[in-house]
């Protein structure tokens, strides 16, 4: 009776516990963001903890050093990025006008003669009286809205606490990270600690490559439609070559957006077909140097996925998780595809596929 017993609270003990593990992460989920933030930074920051190891620096002053330098780096960041953007959308709105013009007199009339394509002309004056008639009529809106986001001490005081969260917990993270990382083998099944460990460590190569490499690829696809759009004229070309290289993250996404952006302007700024196509000509070269020359270098053909299946994975990574399951996507692939390479060569060494494979050529 005993054994019966035994042999069914193990059938259903791993059940129960992905049960209350996701129930866990559903009932804590307000503060585990600042958890899954240091988890991240400390990811991100062990080899360089490790570099500065090797020349006999103590790890915890290694990881004071390491955080200093990324909480430099992420509060320099906007007070520099700031007021060029804010400099940068100024003039774009100013030049919405100009756009609005050159669409009704001479893109609207082309597509209406061509295509039969009746669009409406855009009326911004009328946009801009609704608005302030909105406002108008509900003078408490915007008091609402302010005081919804902003004026909850609580809230200000879960901000500040979960700012502070994260690097107090990286730091600990940080510090003991080898030690974290071999309990957690220790923890393995040991008759198969030898494959999980391999796959674990398959993931990780996988995911640093991908994520530091995808880091430079932004950086340098930013620099390059910045100068690029700078040659061109266009003076919005810091925004977009910072809008491109920050949504680039999104496979294409970046180089759509930057085109349209990008187009308007020239359109607004100089009104004639020239300065399109050099700007069509700019996300071109933009658009070859990532695909043959960044991606290749400094990510490499790590995940392995067909374009069709990193469009796939990033829509639905979306449709599942929303804005977060879009920047998750293709980290999450790489980790499934180096499962599924592992398990599709295990097949083919597998004594059934050999023996399947010799009949057949009998």
């Amino acid at each position: 009776m005993n054994k019966e017993i035994d042999v069914q609270i193990k059938r259903w003990l791993l059940p129960a516990s992905i049960a209350v593990f996701f129930l866990l992460v559903y009932l804590l989920s307000p503060i585990l963001g600042s958890f899954f933030a240091a988890i991240l930074l400390a990811y991100l920051g062990s080899p360089w903890v490790s570099r500065l190891e090797k020349y006999r620096i103590p790890r915890t002053l290694s990881v004071l050093v390491i955080l200093f330098i990324i909480g430099a780096v992420l509060f320099s960041l906007p007070l520099i990025i700031i007021p060029m953007v804010e400099t940068q959308v100024i003039l774009l709105i100013n030049q919405l006008p100009k756009i609005n013009n050159y669409l009704q007199n001479q893109i609207f009339p082309l597509l209406n003669h061509y295509l039969h394509i009746n669009l409406q002309p855009i009326n911004l004056t009328d946009l801009t009286q609704k608005f302030s008639t909105i406002i108008t009529q509900n003078p408490d809106l915007l008091k609402i809205s302010w005081n919804t986001i902003f004026s909850s001490g609580i809230k200000i005081i879960e901000w500040g606490v979960q700012i502070v969260l994260v690097p107090v917990v990286a730091f600990y993270f940080l510090r003991d990270w080898n030690s974290i990382l071999a309990k957690g083998r220790n923890l393995l099944p040991r008759r198969l600690e030898p494959t999980l460990y391999k796959l674990i460590i398959n993931c990780d190569e996988v995911l640093a490559s991908f994520l530091r490499g995808q880091l430079f690829v932004m950086l340098c696809l930013g620099i390059f439609y910045a100068l690029g759009l700078s040659l061109v004229g266009l003076k919005t070309a810091v925004l977009i070559g910072m809008l491109v290289g920050i949504i680039s993250i999104v496979p294409y996404l970046g180089s759509i957006a930057g085109i349209i952006i990008a187009v308007l302007s020239a359109i607004a700024q100089f009104q004639d077909i020239t300065h399109i196509i050099y700007v069509l000509i700019v996300f071109v070269l933009g658009h070859a140097l990532e695909g043959w020359i960044l991606t290749p270098l400094l990510v490499g053909d790590r995940i392995g996925l067909h374009p069709v299946a990193v469009i796939f994975a990033v829509l639905a990574g979306g449709q599942l998780f929303g804005f977060a399951g879009v920047l998750l996507a293709l980290p999450a692939a790489a980790i499934i595809m180096v499962i599924i390479r592992y398990f599709y060569q295990d097949y083919i060494d597998s004594h059934f596929y050999q023996q399947e494979s010799q009949h057949i050529e009998k």
